[in-house]
């Protein structure tokens, strides 16, 4: 193990010490949210240091072993226990640098999730609304709570766009990989020779702003519209002006919410989409600047970048950043995404222990 790293682990080590003479401490503890976060980092630090411990024991193996060896009579015997305990030491050593990866603060969060029709007019609507089904049944596998935004439908089907809110734990973790590009290859219901189609969607994975006030918006730089909201909605929803848009002025963000039949509700749903929009902007600078030194599984920032193909005919998916084809595209469109999400988190893993050995 490189000696900072094992400087880093010696003083966490010794950091959790600290925490327990102070959570013994009535003084330290009297304030209670100080006490919660004396408790949360603690919390947090016990199982690095109970590995960090079996680490070290397990090197103290080794070395018994090693000293073994000058005895002839338990040779045999002291190399099998060398060998045993570098596999251990070895993967230990694994763990511990899985375990310092730097956390994703947005990992727990919520996310706004936005799907929009490109390239592929009508078919690429219809193939928005399959990629809403897809995310929504995967949500409702992981059990959370997905709540419609704003969605604009398109003619014949599906979505010229679509916002929702899906809210439980680690949302962000499981789908901060599907920003980018998506393409579907297959024959439309529209095409009466049976030829195949290509057609694209934008998918947007923004992880929710705790709160609005966190994001540094200027009321100036708003100008908000109210309207009467279009579509379905029964008698209220079509004759009172309950439908908003909002515009940010600067970046020329715009945001409209009409599925609400309150008015204020719609003005607090858009503002918390432009504010997540304005953080996710920022997200996306320091994304592309990463990328241009690393290859990231996040990307560019660039999110007509494709990411991933649906082929029909062929019933596979794949995804172009991991080349990993699966061949279960019925499922995978039900929102059986765990193979998928799995080998994205695994390879971005990995990409961050490479990194973290070059430092």
């Amino acid at each position: 193990m490189k000696p900072s790293m094992l400087a880093k682990l010696e003083q966490l080590a010794d950091r959790l010490t600290e925490l327990d003479h102070l959570l013994m401490d009535g003084e330290a503890t009297a304030n209670l949210d100080n006490y919660r976060k004396l408790t949360r980092e603690h919390a947090e630090l016990s199982p690095l240091a109970a590995l960090f411990a079996q680490y070290r024991q397990a090197g103290q193996d080794l070395a018994t072993a090693q000293e073994l060896l000058q005895d002839p009579d338990m040779k045999e015997f002291a190399q099998e226990e060398i060998n045993l305990a570098r596999e251990t030491v070895a993967g230990l050593e694994l763990d511990l640098q899985k375990m310092l990866l730097p956390k994703d603060e947005n990992d727990e969060r919520n996310i706004f999730l936005e799907i929009r029709a490109g390239t592929g007019g009508d078919e690429s609507a219809l193939f928005a609304g399959d990629l809403l089904r897809m995310y929504t049944r995967f949500a409702e596998r992981q059990g959370w709570r997905v709540e419609m935004v704003s969605e604009s439908a398109s003619d014949l089907g599906g979505y010229k766009e679509v916002i929702c809110k899906i809210v439980g734990q680690g949302v962000y973790s499981r789908l901060k990989f599907e920003s980018g590009g998506h393409r579907v290859q297959r024959v439309p219901a529209t095409e009466a020779q049976g030829r195949i189609h290509t057609s694209a969607c934008t998918v947007a994975v923004m992880p929710e702003v705790a709160d609005v006030g966190d994001v540094n918006i200027n009321p100036a730089d708003l100008r908000i519209d109210t309207f009467r909201a279009s579509g379905a909605g029964g008698q209220h929803i079509n004759k009172t002006d309950s439908a908003v848009r909002v515009t940010h002025i600067p970046s020329g963000l715009v945001v409209e919410c009409q599925d609400d039949r309150s008015q204020h509700k719609n003005k607090a749903n858009a503002l918390a989409v432009l504010a997540t929009r304005l953080k996710d902007m920022q997200l996306r600078e320091q994304q592309s600047k990463q990328a241009a030194t690393r290859k990231s599984l996040i990307g560019s920032g660039d999110r007509s970048e494709r990411i991933r193909t649906y082929n029909f005919p062929q019933g596979r998916v794949t995804d172009h950043r991991i080349n990993l084809t699966l061949y279960k595209l019925d499922f995978v469109m039900d929102g059986d995404l765990q193979e998928l999400s799995q080998a994205l988190a695994a390879e971005h893993q990995a990409e961050l222990l490479a990194a973290l050995g070059e430092t």
